[in-house]
C-alpha cells in the first residue's frame, strides 16, 4: 500500500470526507472563517498547504507540538523501534521502554512523585487521577475550579468549569464543587468539611490565560494539606516547557500529590499522557497482587509512545528549549505590552513562557465603542475572529481563540521558535490591529458579514 499516493490522490476530497463521515459542523466553521487549507506538509514551527504557503503555526496543536512539527529525532527514534522487531503491549510482561520513561518523568517531577501510571490523553489522565485520590483517601467529593478545563469525558467533563460544555451532559458525577480561581477563601469555604477527596487545578487556565498571584498555589498547598484533600495539578497544556518551566509548579516551588501530563510528551507524534504521583497514593490503589488492575488501559505503555516520550524529553533538554521558551516569551510579552500601549482595543497581555493571552477589550473612543457594543450584542464570539483570521489570510500566522466569551486570543507558539519568528508575529498583530482600529472599514465589515453567514447557517 502506497499511502502517500493515496493521501495526494485524494487530497482535494479531505472536506467532502470530513463532512460526509467525520464532523460536519467542524467543516462548516473552517469554511466560515476560511480557515479550510489542505495542509500538505511540517516542519518545525511551519505548516504548508497545497498552494505552498508556509504558515507560521502559532497554535501547535493545541500545545502538542513543543519541540516542533516532525523533529527529526523522535521521527528516527521511531524508525529504530519499528526496525527493530522488539516486542510491544505483551500486557502480561513488565516493558523495558515504559520503565525507562516512567524512571525519567519521575526525576522531573516536582517533590517526591515517583509512581506512573501512563494513559493516552489529558483527559484519561484526569479520569484516573480522579479515581486514584477518591480510592486513597476514602471521599467521594472533588473540589475545582471556575472555567478550569480538564477535558470531555463525563468524569473529566464533571470538573470542568465551562457551561458550554457541560451542558446536555447533566447529571454529571456527584459531589463536584466549583470555586473561583485564585480564590483562597473560597477554596478553604470547600474544604472546611474535611470531606473532599481532591482539589484539582491548572497552574495557569488555559481558557484565557489566566496566572494566579503568587501566593495562590503556595496557599492552595497549605489547604489540602491542612483539611486532608489531595493536590491534583493538571499540566497536560502547562507541562514540557510551555511556561518557561518544565512544569508551571515550578514557578511557585509547590508539590502536588498527582500530576497529569500528556499533549507534548511524545513530540506530537503518538497519543500518550502520564500520571505523576506520590507512591503512598499508587500503592493504596494497587495495595494488593489480586489489585494489580485495579487501573488499567490497553494502549497507554506501548512502546512507540513511550519511545518518543524519552526522545521528546531528550530535545527538550539538549536543545535548550525551556530557556527559550522564557526568553522568546518574554519578548513577545514586552513587544505585545508595546502594541497594547498604543492601541485601545488591546487591554492587557497575560503569559508566561510561550503561553500567552492577549486581551481585548472595549475602547474609549466613541465610534469604535458603538461597533464593538454592536458587534458583542451580534455574537460575544465575534471579535477575535477580526484578528485570527486576517492572521492567516493575511499573514500566513495560524492561532486561536482562547474561550468562549473571552474576547482573548491565546498564542503556544511551538518552543523552538526565536526572535525572528516572534518579530514576524508581533509585526502581523501591528498591521491588523491598525485595521480593527479603522472605522467604518473592511475589518469590521468583515467580522460584521462573518456574524450574519454565522446566524444564517445555526
Amino acid at each position: 500500500m502506497d499511502i502517500i499516493s493515496l493521501i495526494k490522490q485524494r487530497l482535494t476530497e479531505t472536506y467532502d470526507l470530513h463532512r460526509r463521515y467525520v464532523n460536519p459542523q467542524f467543516v462548516r466553521v473552517l469554511e466560515v472563517i476560511g480557515f479550510n487549507r489542505n495542509y500538505t506538509s511540517a516542519k518545525g514551527a511551519y505548516l504548508i498547504d497545497e498552494e505552498g504557503r508556509e504558515v507560521l503555526d502559532f497554535l501547535a496543536g493545541f500545545g502538542v507540538f513543543n519541540i516542533g512539527r516532525n523533529h527529526p529525532l523522535v521521527a528516527q527514534v521511531l524508525r529504530s523501534m519499528l526496525e527493530s522487531g522488539m516486542p510491544s503491549l505483551v500486557q502480561m510482561d513488565a516493558g523495558a521502554v515504559s520503565g525507562l520513561l516512567a524512571e525519567a518523568l519521575a526525576g522531573l517531577a516536582p517533590g517526591n512523585l515517583d509512581a506512573v501510571f501512563f494513559t493516552n490523553s489529558g483527559t484519561e489522565g484526569v479520569e484516573g487521577a480522579l479515581k486514584f485520590a477518591r480510592q486513597a483517601t476514602g471521599k467521594s467529593k472533588v473540589v475545582y475550579c471556575e472555567r478550569g478545563f480538564h477535558g470531555l469525558t463525563l468524569g473529566a467533563l464533571s470538573v470542568n468549569g465551562n457551561e458550554e460544555f457541560r451542558g446536555r451532559n447533566e447529571p454529571l458525577l456527584p459531589g463536584c464543587i466549583p470555586v473561583p480561581f485564585n480564590d483562597l477563601e473560597a477554596l478553604a469555604s470547600a474544604l472546611s468539611g474535611r470531606d473532599v477527596a481532591a482539589f484539582i487545578v491548572e497552574p495557569i487556565q488555559g481558557k484565557g490565560v489566566f496566572i494566579p498571584d503568587d501566593d495562590y498555589l503556595p496557599g492552595v498547598r497549605r489547604l489540602c494539606d491542612e483539611y486532608g484533600a489531595l493536590l491534583i495539578a493538571d499540566e497536560v497544556q502547562t507541562g514540557f516547557g510551555r511556561t518557561g518551566r518544565m512544569f508551571a509548579l515550578n514557578h511557585w516551588n509547590v508539590v502536588p500529590d498527582l500530576l497529569v501530563v500528556s499533549k507534548a510528551l511524545s513530540g506530537g507524534y503518538i497519543p500518550i499522557g502520564a500520571i505523576i504521583m506520590k507512591r503512598e497514593i499508587h500503592s493504596k490503589v494497587f495495595d494488593s497482587m489480586d489489585r494489580c488492575f485495579a487501573h488499567s488501559n490497553t494502549f497507554g505503555q506501548n512502546d512507540l509512545a513511550m519511545a518518543a516520550g524519552l526522545a521528546t524529553l531528550h530535545v527538550l533538554e539538549h536543545e535548550n528549549l525551556i530557556e527559550r521558551s522564557a526568553r522568546v516569551g518574554e519578548y513577545l510579552v514586552n513587544g505585545l505590552k508595546d502594541l497594547a500601549s498604543r492601541y485601545e482595543l488591546l487591554h492587557e497581555i497575560r503569559g508566561k513562557g510561550l503561553m500567552i493571552g492577549i486581551q481585548f477589550g472595549a475602547p474609549g473612543t466613541f465610534t469604535l465603542k458603538t461597533a464593538w457594543k454592536l458587534l458583542h450584542k451580534m455574537n460575544e464570539d465575534l471579535f477575535c475572529q477580526m484578528i485570527t483570521i486576517p492572521l492567516l489570510e493575511k499573514h500566513n500566522i495560524l492561532t486561536q481563540v482562547a474561550g468562549h466569551g473571552l474576547d482573548t486570543l491565546k498564542i503556544l507558539p511551538p518552543l523552538i521558535i526565536d526572535n525572528a519568528e516572534a518579530d514576524c508575529f508581533l509585526d502581523a498583530m501591528d498591521k491588523v490591529l491598525k485595521d480593527a482600529h479603522k472605522f467604518p472599514g473592511s475589518a469590521w465589515t468583515t467580522v460584521k458579514n462573518l456574524g450574519l453567514r454565522t446566524a444564517k447557517t445555526v
